[in-house]
């Protein structure tokens, strides 16, 4: 594969827009990841629920992953992946509202944070073979290539995200 065939994939519409989206979602799922273990600092739950923020973030994709791949086999797969992208987005949402409220406690943290990776852990195996079906043959390789490097950026990005805007609104006050 030459480095300009890497870019061509993105030639497609279709997976332009589903990477960009995939991208999206998964910084959020990563922003999300560092927001629940501050968060639950904050509810001074204590080390071991801080810890088990990460369990929540990663069973999902241990016990879900054979079935997730089989439903994305046997299921209608663009509707699988929007019916999975809405699920995380109405979990986030009731996430965000409960914190909000003040009505967030460590088990209702630890079993939103499950809910939404549990969307995508069927998610995921759904996304990568949906991949032959919208780039050319030539293009796989390439596109699959994009797909790592999306994940990889989202990785890398996401968790410094919270750091920064909390960086950003504290830096007035270390200006006095």
């Amino acid at each position: 594969m030459n480095p300009s065939s890497l870019w061509r994939p993105l030639r497609v519409p279709i997976f332009r827009n589903l990477l960009t989206a995939d991208v999206i979602s998964d910084i959020g799922a990563f922003i999300q990841s560092t927001g629940a273990a501050w968060l639950m600092v904050s509810l001074n739950a204590g080390p071991m629920y801080v810890a088990l923020t990460q369990t929540a973030s990663s069973l999902p994709f241990f016990l879900l992953a054979l079935p997730a791949a089989s439903a994305g086999d046997i299921a209608d797969r663009r509707k699988l992946i929007l019916f999975t992208e809405t699920w995380m987005v109405c979990v986030a949402i009731a996430l965000a509202v409960l914190t909000i409220a003040g009505l967030m406690s460590p088990w209702l943290l630890l079993a939103l944070t499950f809910a939404l990776s549990a969307g995508d852990a069927f998610e995921t195996p759904t996304w990568r073979a949906v991949l032959p079906e919208l780039v050319a043959k030539d293009d796989l390789e390439a596109a699959s290539a994009l797909n790592g490097i999306e994940f990889n950026l989202a990785r890398e990005l996401g968790p410094h995200w919270p750091a920064s805007s909390s960086q950003l609104q504290v830096w007035p006050l270390q200006l006095r």
